[in-house]
C-alpha cells in the first residue's frame, strides 16, 4: 500500500532559529543555509523510514521560495512521505515562518534511494509511513 497523504498532512517536527550567519545579503535567510536543513532533514526522514543509514538524495525537485524570513525568525520544516518505491522513498517539504505563520518554501518532490553495503540501490522491504522507532537502524 503506498501512502496519498493529502499536502495538509505534513508533520512539522523540526524547528531553527535563523542567526545572522544564515542570512544573506539583503539580510534575509540564505536559500544555501535553508537547503542544507532540508535535506539534512529528509535523509534523517528518509533513515528512519528506510530503516537504512545509507541512504542517499537522489533528486529534488523544483524548489518553490514563496517568501523569506528574517534574523531571529523561527523557522519550521515538515516532510510527508508520498510514495515507497523498491528501493526508494520520495516526499514533500514545507517550510514556514513560526512567527508569521507564512510558507517559505515548498519543495513537491524529494526522492531518497536506499543502498545495500555495496553502495547500490537496494530493497527497504516498506510500503506505509512508520511513525514508531521500530525502523530505526542499529549501530
Amino acid at each position: 500500500m503506498t501512502p496519498n497523504p493529502d499536502p495538509s498532512d505534513i508533520r512539522f517536527r523540526t524547528r531553527k532559529w535563523v542567526r545572522p550567519e544564515d542570512l544573506n545579503a539583503n539580510g534575509t535567510l540564505f536559500g544555501g543555509s535553508l537547503l542544507k536543513w532540508i535535506d539534512e532533514e529528509a535523509t534523517i526522514y528518509a533513515i528512519v523510514q528506510m530503516g537504512n543509514r545509507r541512504v542517499v538524495t537522489k533528486i529534488m525537485s523544483e524548489i518553490n521560495f514563496v517568501a523569506s524570513a528574517q534574523e531571529g525568525d523561527i523557522i519550521e520544516m515538515g516532510l510527508t512521505a508520498t510514495d515507497f518505491g523498491t528501493s526508494s522513498l520520495t516526499m514533500r517539504a514545507e517550510v514556514r515562518n513560526m512567527i508569521t505563520r507564512n510558507s517559505i518554501l515548498t519543495v513537491d518532490r524529494i526522492v531518497f534511494v536506499n543502498l545495500g553495503e555495496d553502495g547500490r540501490p537496494a530493497p527497504h522491504g516498506y510500503t506505509e509511513v512508520t511513525f514508531e522507532r521500530d525502523r530505526f537502524p542499529d549501530a
